[in-house]
Formats: structure tokens, C-alpha cells, sequence
């Protein structure tokens, strides 16, 4: 089992930034495949960025440049940096981890665990 609170969020003009922190608590070993997604309202939940225990990351086109996902796995945590907010990055954001068939990807069937969710709104 593993749980997950998201932290972090709130309101920014375009062209601020936020780090959104996820804290982990494994019951057993610790996640291999690691992620951030969001959801914004009428739309379907999208990865952002994802990193692996060895330390790879992948991140979406859309903000790419801009976040930076990293974990301290001495203090059992996710993070999310986001630089340069646009209005459209505005979403609830989600902490996940998992990782079935051994695969890390941005799609939201692959990963077993969710936390509740951050909320970031960017104004213009």
C-alpha cells in the first residue's frame, strides 16, 4: 500500500511559480515509477512529468522548460517546480505512483496509487 498527499498549491499570476510537494508513506518499498498529472474542469486528466527511481524524467511538451519534477527519497517526498505559469496550466494537480508491467509512461492506467489533489489557479 502506499498513500499520498499532495501540498502546495494556490493562486498565481502568469508568470509566477509554485513547487507543489507530494508526501509518500509506503508500506513496503518505495515506489520505482513516479508522477505528476492534471486535470483542469471539462477535461480528461493529462501526465505532466514522471521519474523514475534511477532518476530519469520525462515531461509532457507542454512544460517542458518550465517544471522540474525531482524526489528526495530521504525525506519520502515528489516534487513539482513550475516556473513561468501560463493561464492554461491552471488544474488540479495530482501525485501518483506506480508503474504496472514495470513501465513508466504519462498514462494514467499505469500507475495504482493517487493522492487527492492540489488545486492551482493562474490568473491573468
Amino acid at each position: 500500500q502506499v498513500q499520498l498527499a499532495e501540498s502546495g498549491g494556490g493562486s498565481v499570476q502568469s508568470g509566477g511559480s509554485l513547487r507543489l510537494s507530494c508526501a509518500v508513506s509506503a508500506s513496503t518499498s518505495r515506489p520505482w515509477c513516479m508522477a505528476w498529472f492534471r486535470q483542469a474542469p471539462g477535461k480528461e486528466r493529462e501526465g505532466v512529468a514522471y521519474i523514475t527511481d534511477r532518476g530519469t524524467s520525462i515531461y509532457a511538451d507542454s512544460v517542458k522548460g518550465r517544471f522540474t519534477i525531482s524526489q528526495d527519497n530521504a525525506e519520502n517526498r515528489l516534487y513539482l517546480q513550475m516556473n513561468s505559469l501560463k493561464t492554461e496550466d491552471a488544474a488540479m494537480y495530482y501525485c501518483a505512483a506506480g508503474g504496472v508491467g514495470g513501465r513508466c509512461a504519462l498514462v494514467r492506467g499505469l500507475f495504482s496509487y493517487w493522492g487527492q489533489g492540489t488545486q492551482v489557479t493562474v490568473s491573468s
